[in-house]
């Protein structure tokens, strides 16, 4: 177990963090675009980075060999659906985990694996926002357009995402939304989108230039 050593400056809201890690990287030929390199450090080591210090915890949602994320020290949880049913399954696989390995948090913070520049008060934010619009969900934003996998979900909805998952064989993290109060936190893209994410081989060419440039 790996605790973070800076908590949620707000202690009754414990919040676990997920790397969403569980897809297929298609566009970058297979295999895990996480573990590729962006100034000297996989994309996997930067995203944790940027949420590592707000939340209590964090942990990595991945499928296959949980041994290729050793070194990070982090507990891999897989999904428990077959068929990589996308981002709904490790977000749920990560609200179960969570309810039975740390029942005093109520909340999750989702992060996509292949967004390496997230911002600094990502969670902060995100409670903001949930809290200020009396929302039961929140997702970040930017240049208008919002980032469903990376939002904040409440650990007592989980028997509802997994119906939604199962029985209705619902996909679409924005049509499961959809069915709560939403709030959403928006960020500027300048100097850069902080939720630039790493999809092509020309994109983690892009990353590497907005690192050096930071």
């Amino acid at each position: 177990m790996a605790i973070c050593e800076d908590a949620v400056r707000n202690a009754n809201l414990p919040t676990l963090g997920v790397v969403l890690a569980g897809g297929l990287a298609r566009r970058m030929g297979g295999g895990d675009k996480a573990m590729h390199i962006i100034g000297g450090r996989t994309i996997l080591e930067h995203v944790v980075a940027r949420i590592a210090h707000a939340c209590d915890e964090v942990i990595i949602n991945a499928n296959g060999d949980p041994a290729r994320f050793a070194a990070l020290g982090l507990t891999v949880v897989a999904d428990d659906l077959p068929g990589f049913p996308g981002p709904l399954a490790g977000i749920l696989a990560a609200l179960d985990w969570c309810a039975q390995n740390r029942p005093a948090f109520d909340w999750v913070l989702s992060a996509a694996t292949d967004c390496p520049f997230l911002p600094d008060d990502l969670l902060a934010r995100l409670h903001a926002a949930r809290a200020a619009d009396n929302a039961q969900l929140a997702v970040a934003s930017s240049g208008g357009q919002s980032h469903h996998v990376i939002g904040l979900w409440r650990v007592d909805l989980r028997d509802e995402l997994r119906h939604a998952l199962v029985a209705e064989n619902l996909r679409r993290i924005e049509s499961w939304t959809a069915r709560y109060r939403l709030a959403t936190a928006c960020w500027p893209t300048t100097p850069h989108d902080p939720f630039f994410n790493v999809n092509t081989a020309d994109d983690l060419s892009h990353a590497e230039r907005l690192y050096s440039a930071l």
